[in-house]
């Protein structure tokens, strides 16, 4: 469960520590006090994407921490399959939101990634948005209200594995029974790209890197030649010029003569006869290596070809070689898949035939667990709605065949009728934000009974609602926390009595900046936050004592209506 949250400069709030109880806790504050800033804190933590906006102007960064105990064992085993010590049972979650764009998280103070945040937080928080009221006006996501509560997760992930391979011999058996006039014509640009490779008769794929080191050894042979020739006499010497040997055998003469005054002398004699044997060793070397130069024309031409022809491959088919080479077999086995695709045809179809009987058998057996889920579903939200003051509803889940889509064979819609004697329609056609909010909450509290998810997030679930009905509202989402945490922003009073721990989110301004401030509130401060949502700024003693009489009468009735 959430046990506390750490929010450092999100939006207006700058700083606050957030405690939270194991059971009911509701939030209240005035309208644009920053409650959907908490909201986007618990998501941020969760894996949610954050808008760098949400940062607090002037801020490098915002930083939400949220520590978890009491883990699920769902929660348990997801960190085991990722790697993640938890020892002391523990979870510590934190998001960082650059101003920047950027963001980090870190899992009990090691470097995580945020779709690890969202792997886990699906075992930790169920989180009810606002949106999600709209979503049953879209009858195509009925269908995950069944699943949800059939449980029918590994099922469907196994169909879809089918499905898919389904798919894919399908979109094969389509591609390879194209019709001959386009077979014709890509087999004529086949047979254009595999002749004018296979002239070019490539067997290394770094010939063109030697291709190039040879060609410049040629095209520059002149040049070399003229410098070898030159560093030879500049060594050797010539008819008209003294080379370097010959002034190195001058100077070894020169010394000879004062060795015996200059014994020194002996070890110079010594290093530069070393000296002149290495000159005349490079200077015929060198002589050696220019008479071997012979600029061949007709390889030079040669070189010249082959060059331009790999380099028009590689513009054609590359960038490398090795991808001409890689084109080149694709281009070879396609043109022998088209030439023999009846026998590949008739062998696809086959695999496709057992595909689709093996996907429809699925889907029925899907179809068959979703129909008797939806029969126990309707019943059990049809109960949680008349407790939530809709007595004479009535709810059926229509499903009906259809062709088959990743989702199986069945469409499901959810048809109401909340007057005795009208018959069900659909919901988007009849329902009221009121009764939306009222479904919804009936759909969370009937399948929360099927799920482990410790903790549930209800933000306004109260919209379109209020007296006797916002009252069983309030009553309900206590019953929920009797089993699991239950976090609830609400503008009610009818709900915020009911909960065991009040936060009350308030705005403030100082030195012409907008501050938010959570704080949980004692009984007096509680007593005054419900007078006033009851009664607005003009708190007088009557709501005062109304607000107190809520409180205290809670319990009676919770009671009296049988929760």
């Amino acid at each position: 469960m959430l046990s506390e949250l750490c929010i450092e400069n999100l939006a207006v709030i700058q700083q606050a520590v957030i405690p939270f109880s194991d059971d009911f806790n509701v939030f209240t504050g005035e309208t644009g006090a920053g409650k959907s800033i908490l909201i986007n804190g618990i998501n941020a933590v969760l894996g949610k994407r954050v808008n760098k906006d949400i940062v607090r102007s002037g801020c490098d960064k915002a930083v939400v921490t949220a520590l978890f105990r009491k883990l699920s064992d769902e929660t348990k085993q997801k960190l085991d399959e990722l790697g993640i010590d938890c020892p002391d049972d523990e979870l510590l979650i934190t998001r960082v939101i650059m101003a920047d764009g950027g963001s980090t998280a870190r899992i009990n103070s090691r470097t995580s990634s945020v779709s690890v945040l969202r792997e886990i937080g699906t075992t930790l928080v169920d989180v009810h948005g606002q949106h999600d009221n709209k979503l049953l006006m879209y009858p195509e996501k009925h269908i995950d209200v069944v699943d949800n509560f059939a449980n029918l997760h590994d099922d469907i992930s196994d169909y879809r594995t089918s499905f898919h391979k389904l798919q894919e011999v399908s979109r094969t058996i389509k591609r390879l029974s194209a019709d001959e006039q386009y077979k014709s014509v890509r087999l004529d640009a086949l047979k254009m790209l595999t002749d004018e490779i296979g002239e070019a008769g490539l067997s290394d794929e770094n010939e063109d890197v030697k291709i190039e080191n040879e060609f410049a050894v040629i095209n520059n042979s002149s040049s070399i030649s003229r410098i070898l020739s030159a560093s030879a006499t500049v060594i050797n010497g010539d008819d008209e010029n003294v080379g370097i040997t010959e002034m190195i055998e001058s100077v070894i003469n020169e010394i000879k003569k004062y060795t015996d005054v200059m014994p020194k002398f002996e070890e110079l004699l010594s290093r530069l006869e070393s000296l002149k044997i290495d000159a005349e060793d490079i200077g015929d070397e060198m002589k050696s290596i220019n008479e071997s130069i012979d600029v061949d024309e007709e390889r030079l031409a040669f070189l010249e070809n082959r060059r331009d022809k790999l380099i028009s491959l590689k513009k054609k088919y590359g960038p490398e070689l090795k991808d001409v080479a890689e084109k080149y077999k694709s281009a070879i086995d396609e043109a022998q898949l088209l030439i023999d695709n009846s026998s590949e045809i008739q062998r696809l179809s086959e695999e496709k035939n057992r595909l689709l009987i093996e996907v429809s058998n699925k889907a029925k057996a899907i179809s068959e667990k979703r129909k008797s889920a939806a029969k126990e579903l309707s019943a059990k939200i049809e109960d949680e709605l008349r407790f939530l003051d809709m007595p004479n509803v009535k709810l059926v889940i229509e499903q009906t065949d259809g062709k088959l889509t990743s989702m199986g064979m069945d469409n499901m819609e959810i048809l109401i009728s909340v007057n005795s004697g009208e018959p069900p329609k659909p919901i988007a056609k009849i329902a009221s934000g009121g009764e939306l909010s009222r479904i919804m909450l009936a759909i969370k509290s009937v399948i929360a009974e099927k799920d482990d998810v410790p903790t549930m997030i209800f933000d306004e679930i109260d919209t379109g609602v209020s007296g006797r009905a916002a009252q069983k509202i309030g009553i309900k989402l206590r019953e929920i926390s009797r089993n699991r945490q239950v976090l609830c922003v609400t503008h009610l009073s009818q709900i915020a009595v009911m909960a065991d721990s009040h936060l009350l989110i308030e705005k403030q301004t100082k030195e012409q900046r907008t501050f938010t401030t959570v704080a949980r509130l004692g009984e007096k401060e509680r007593i005054a936050e419900i007078a006033r949502i009851l009664g607005g700024d003009n708190i007088t003693e009557t709501t005062l004592k109304t607000a107190e009489e809520q409180l205290l009468s809670r319990n009676e009735v919770c009671n009296r209506v049988g929760h």
